[in-house]
């Protein structure tokens, strides 16, 4: 991280690690404490300064890590990423050993042959968990199976064919499996860590939804304290749970701290390279050209006028997503905690999407990092940011004309 300019170089391999770590920690919805405790928590002793604290909570496995605690007037900027994952969750044990599943908000058909990990609460010990692995996703058995519309395309896999296969053969089949204390409610989740991918800067793997926000907020934070924190802001360093079902995680966060300004840190889309949607016209989106910056929806443009602000002094590439009613993250946290915050939504673009096969690109991760840094350190120096905020909405009715340039003085477009 030495270099000026780390987002045009290659992740370390150290920092690729806690990222890859990040993402491989088991942490379904609702169960989110192995990322936020198991892996996030030991990465911020490691170097958050004494008066630091960490704020917990009784009914999710959320955490906040506050640079000033209990300096509620101070103004106060939070990051939020979310540390729950999609899960499956066995639905039913069947007579002949198949262990029946949702899809919760995967596609079906993508789930077909991957591995998973499902854990299972101990009947006789509620409240302790256990794991079981070797087990697929399997709905069809085979090809000869299917009918003739599977085998063409015209007909998908529906949600209620899922089930989970563990090889069970033998007499007593469902026995065999409830003898293991499986039963409705476990959740599953999909096994493939993260690799470097094969084109440069890239990587891929399960679950960059939304490990990603979580590791850009954790290094933010680190980047933050190693500049010798800050004097006059309040930062606050949210990992929530429940995003994937609601956001009803950050919400909490947003009404108990009630942060002058919430920044959602979530994965995006690849708009170029999604397949079958020319027609839809969605801004341009790509992988390896920066961070995402959200407009619209409750976005405010003095926040967003700062984030720019930043990247352009720094030269950290940008591109802009568009949003309309809802920004679709947690960045729609406060308003829905109706908590009077500047808010928006930072991010990068991936492709596969909510399969086991997401793919990044680790320039736009370093990129949202460094300039949510940035930001925070050049909010920081300002003189009195809650009235700056207060006074600094746009005033569309004192604008510059806009007026044709004529061709003689504009270049033409050669690409």
């Amino acid at each position: 991280m030495a270099d000026a300019r780390p987002w045009t170089e290659s992740m370390p391999e150290e920092q690729f690690g806690f990222m890859r770590d990040i993402l491989a920690a088991p942490s379904p919805i609702g169960l989110e404490s192995a990322m936020t405790i198991g892996v996030l928590k030991p990465y911020f002793d490691s170097f958050m300064p004494d008066s630091w604290a960490m704020h917990r909570y009784v009914g999710n496995a959320g955490v906040v890590w506050d640079s000033h605690p209990g300096e509620d007037e101070r103004f106060s900027i939070m990051l939020v990423g979310h540390a729950d994952k999609i899960r499956l969750q066995v639905r039913k044990v069947g007579a002949d050993g198949k262990v029946w599943i949702n899809s919760d908000s995967f596609l079906p058909t993508t789930l077909i042959g991957h591995e998973v990990t499902l854990f299972s609460e101990d009947p006789d010990a509620p409240g302790s968990y256990r794991k079981l692995e070797g087990g697929t996703i399997e709905a069809l058995g085979a090809i000869h199976f299917s009918d003739p519309a599977q085998r063409t395309g015209d007909k998908g896999i529906r949600p209620n064919s899922l089930y989970l296969d563990l090889q069970i053969h033998g007499k007593n089949k469902a026995d065999q499996i409830k003898r293991l204390g499986v039963k409705p409610g476990d959740s599953l989740l999909l096994n493939r860590p993260i690799k470097r991918g094969f084109s440069p800067d890239t990587f891929y793997g399960a679950y960059l939804d939304n490990g990603l926000g979580c590791f850009v907020t954790a290094e933010v934070a680190k980047l933050v304290a190693a500049a010798g924190g800050t004097k006059n802001v309040r930062c606050l360093y949210a990992i929530a749970s429940h995003e994937e079902i609601g956001r009803f995680g950050s919400r909490v966060l947003a009404g108990e701290l009630k942060p002058d300004i919430l920044v959602g840190v979530d994965v995006n889309h690849d708009y170029v390279a999604a397949p079958g949607i020319g027609d839809r016209n969605m801004q341009a989106l790509e992988m390896g050209k920066g961070f995402t910056l959200t407009t619209g929806a409750i976005v405010s443009e003095a926040l967003n006028a700062r984030i720019k602000r930043a990247a352009q002094a720094a030269d950290i590439p940008m591109q802009i997503d568009v949003s309309g009613r809802d920004t679709g993250t947690d960045g729609m946290a406060a308003v829905l905690a109706s908590v009077d915050s500047a808010a928006t939504s930072v991010g990068f673009p991936t492709r596969n999407m909510h399969t086991i096969s997401e793919s990044g690109h680790t320039g736009d991760v370093l990129a949202a990092i460094h300039v949510l840094k940035d930001t925070i350190l050049a909010l920081d120096a300002e003189d009195d940011p809650r009235e700056a905020f207060r006074s600094e909405h746009p005033r569309l009715d004192q604008v510059t004309p806009l007026v044709h340039q004529g061709f003689d003085k504009i270049e033409t477009d050669k690409s």
